[in-house]
Parts: C-alpha cells; sequence; structure tokens
C-alpha cells in the first residue's frame, strides 16, 4: 500500500541561496544607515545632517529603526525555506504548532515582492538623479553602490515566493 505524504519536498537549493541573498540585500545600505545615525562622517555635512535627518535627535531613532525593520523583513524570507514557514513555531502564543496555510505565505510575500520592486527600481538610476542632498567627496557613489543591492530584494523574494507556492499547492 502506499501512502502520499501532506509533507512539501524541501526547498531548492537555488532557492534556499536565494533566501540567503534577499536576507543581505539590506545590510549594506543598513550598516551605513547605521554609521549615519551615529554621526559617523558618511556624506553629508552637519548642516544637511541637523536640517533634513534631524541627527542628532529623533532621526537617529527613525535611520536606525529604518534599517533594523527592513532586516528583520528581509529575514522573514527564510521563512518560505525553512520549517518555520510551513508550521508556526511553539513558542509563538495562540497559534504555535499549527500548519501555515500556503496562502497566508505567498499573498503578503507576492505583495511585499511588488511593493519593492516599485519602491527600490528607480536606485538603478542613482547616478542620475539630482533628488538626494548634496554628498560631500566620494560618497554619492559609495552610497550608490551601498543600496544596488536593494534593487535585487524584490526579484529575490519573488523567485522563493514562487518556489514556496510550487512546493505548497
Amino acid at each position: 500500500m502506499t501512502t502520499v505524504s501532506n509533507t512539501p519536498a524541501p526547498a531548492p537549493r537555488w532557492a534556499v541561496r536565494a533566501a540567503h541573498a534577499t536576507a543581505l540585500t539590506t545590510v549594506p545600505s543598513g550598516l551605513w544607515r547605521i554609521a549615519l545615525a551615529l554621526g559617523a562622517p558618511v556624506g553629508y555635512g552637519d548642516q544637511v545632517l541637523r536640517h533634513d535627518f534631524h541627527i542628532p535627535g529623533w532621526g537617529m531613532v527613525y535611520v536606525i529603526g529604518l534599517s533594523v525593520v527592513s532586516e528583520a523583513f528581509a529575514l522573514l524570507t527564510l521563512g518560505l525555506v525553512r520549517p518555520w514557514g510551513e508550521v508556526v513555531p511553539r513558542w509563538i502564543p495562540f497559534i504555535g504548532g499549527r500548519r501555515v496555510r500556503p496562502l497566508a505565505a505567498v499573498v503578503p510575500a507576492a505583495l511585499g515582492a511588488l511593493a519593492l520592486v516599485l519602491l527600490w527600481t528607480d536606485l538603478v538610476f542613482w547616478w542620475n538623479s539630482d533628488e538626494q542632498p548634496p554628498m560631500l567627496g566620494p560618497w554619492h557613489t559609495i552610497v550608490g553602490i551601498l543600496y544596488l543591492p536593494l534593487v535585487l530584494w524584490g526579484p529575490l523574494l519573488a523567485a522563493v515566493t514562487v518556489s514556496y507556492y510550487r512546493r505548497h499547492r
């Protein structure tokens, strides 16, 4: 007698690698923002920091928080290739131990991927834009390079989401 397993196949190796790459896309820009918040000379003069970014001040909390939240969202991609994306960890109140319905993961991930593509695609044109405050020395180029991995965040998340969907339908 043959039995049919309800357990989905493990994530393909490419999807696991793409999920890890997704988690890394936010690191360079996040580290730059944290350095900016802590007062390191990373491209902006004191006038811009004080008036545009409110650093020092509440702008520090905002910039560091943005970096932490961005990385946390990027790390959620790992749930699409790990067991905790299939069964909610037991330590989570009320829903711990329950199976994750595939659409409960796929719909937010797909919408997130679309939003990220719309949000970050313009970074490809960073060097042609005059909308940023003036940066000192070579920092305009350096910051452009540090932010460029964000362009990959949406497409990588989309690819991992499609893989998750295919394994769970």
